[in-house]
């Protein structure tokens, strides 16, 4: 699987950092990461990493082939930017394409509470078949730390990029 994980906005960007690093050695890693994002940055982790502004990168292309995307914090400003189709950046053209391509695009919006007009952005990709995960916990699995909260939602995005996972007890 080709998988593109981007990172915009600073809160969170931990969890775009962490997916990344618990993602399977079989999954090809792109990753983008904003200017606001960069300041984290493990220079250690084995990735393809690519400038926000290049919007000529190859991943920007649908025929580069990418199978999914997830943006992981999501800025309400991103996905703004991409309810309205307005790609002026590497991110923003990815999400883009994925749209038009009909692959996988998952939001993990980050601030709350949701305004009105976040929400209706939101409705507004949901139609088009983008999924909408923020980073919730849930209590029936019960995690005791914030890395097994971070677990359990890293270990839901992968379920829902289809990728098996133990990251967190499941619904019994």
């Amino acid at each position: 699987m080709k998988l593109v994980v981007a990172t915009s906005g600073a809160s969170g960007v931990n969890l775009g950092l962490k997916v990344l690093k618990l993602l399977p050695d079989g999954v090809d890693k792109h990753f983008i990461m904003t200017k606001n994002s960069e300041t984290v940055l493990d220079k250690e982790m084995n990735i393809t990493s690519y400038d926000n502004d290049d919007i000529s990168a190859s991943i920007a292309s649908g025929s580069f082939g990418t199978d999914a995307m997830l943006i992981a914090p999501c800025s309400m400003n991103t996905l703004a930017k991409i309810a309205c189709g307005i790609s002026d950046n590497l991110v923003t053209r990815c999400a883009s394409v994925m749209i038009k391509e009909h692959k996988k695009l998952i939001l993990a919006p980050r601030e709350m509470p949701f305004s009105a007009i976040a929400l209706e952005n939101m409705q507004k990709l949901a139609t088009l078949g983008v999924i909408i995960a923020p980073p919730v916990m849930a209590y029936y699995s019960e995690q005791q730390t914030l890395d097994e909260m971070e677990n359990f939602v890293i270990g839901k995005w992968f379920d829902l990029l289809g990728l098996e996972n133990n990251l967190y007890k499941r619904w019994k």
